[in-house]
């Protein structure tokens, strides 16, 4: 109970860190004019394009600074974690910042952030392999128990920081969108995190119940600090997170599952992630095999929007799904 109220007074305390941290950042970037490029076939974001960008520094440096005042430097899990989020947020930074320096929509080349990418997760792949409180197992959720990938653990795992970091950075296409999406799915993994931690008191795994309880304490501060940035990320946006806040977002929520050894269920608990990815995928194959299109833009909330759903809705939709597939989840498992 007492290691829980931390996590949950880090919620309290990362939000206000946001809150503070937010309004100076805005004026930062509207000096700097470090406002969003819209993509010129998005006609109904156009009146967007002075937004600023970059606003994911307002989250990462939240949920970095109270995670480490709660003592996430203590934790080998949570630093580890909290390096992840950070690099894989300075590459959206990298991209953002190459954005706004050249006034263009196209930052890093895709290789270069493939690349990119793929360094940071084989990394982090390697650690979860040779950690003892991760390992090469993997739970299964319906059918119960473990499988262990052995050898292929490395490029699954590498495989899962790359498939999330993307599909949440392809999520973030409406104002609150993949904010939203992101709190629910913390929401989860931390009782998630919540009953392991329970089951290893139980068990008298003290020093494992420690690193669960400093990644509770991230998870929790990563969702204060996103509450923060949503009061100013909701429709209409003051700023936008940028690459640098959705690839952060990206290596955190695939952190977090894989950390807990359930990166399976991760799937269903982010769906609409999965929906945004996979409708970019279909788009793309039928549109180069057929010459048709399946939607009528991707990723899916722009099929939304162009199908005359408001921006507000859909942003709802995606939260309330997220929060259901996260129910789901935990009564599966």
């Amino acid at each position: 109970m007492t290691a829980m109220m931390t996590a949950l007074i880090a919620v309290v305390a990362a939000f206000f860190a946001g809150m503070l941290i937010a309004p100076a950042y805005i004026r930062f970037a509207r000096r700097t004019r470090s406002s969003q490029t819209i993509l010129s076939y998005v006609d109904q974001h156009a009146d967007k394009k002075d937004t600023p960008t970059m606003g994911g520094i307002v989250f990462i440096l939240a949920a970095i600074g109270v995670t480490l005042a709660f003592g996430g430097y203590k934790s080998r899990l949570c630093l580890v974690i909290l390096l992840i989020f950070f690099a894989y947020g300075v590459i959206g930074f990298l991209d953002d910042f190459i954005k706004v320096k050249l006034k263009r929509n196209k930052g890093l080349k895709a290789y270069q952030k493939v690349i990119a990418q793929l360094a940071v997760a084989i990394t982090a792949a390697y650690f979860c392999s040779k950690s003892p409180y991760i390992g090469t197992k993997i739970a299964l959720p319906i059918v119960g128990g473990e499988a262990d990938l052995g050898v292929w653990y490395i490029p699954f795992a590498a495989f899962v920081f790359l498939a999330m970091s993307n599909a949440v950075n392809l999520t973030d296409g409406l104002d609150g969108l993949a904010g939203s999406s992101t709190v629910a799915y913390m929401v989860t993994f931390t009782i998630i995190i919540a009953l392991l931690l329970s089951s290893a008191l139980a068990d008298g795994q003290t020093l494992y119940a420690e690193e669960l309880n400093k990644l509770a304490v991230f998870a929790c501060s990563l969702i204060g600090a996103l509450l923060a940035f949503l009061w100013y990320n909701s429709y209409r946006a003051s700023m936008f997170m940028g690459d640098t806040g959705s690839l952060s977002l990206g290596g955190a929520v695939a952190a977090i599952a894989l950390f807990v050894r359930n990166p399976l269920i991760s799937a269903f608990v982010g769906i609409m992630y999965v929906v945004s990815c996979v409708s970019v995928i279909l788009q793309v194959a039928v549109y180069k095999t057929k010459g048709k299109r399946v939607f009528l833009m991707s990723p899916f909330h722009h099929h939304l929007e162009l199908k005359g759903f408001n921006e507000t809705k859909i942003v709802a939709f995606y939260g309330i799904i997220t929060a259901i597939a996260g129910v789901v989840s935990l009564i599966i498992m």
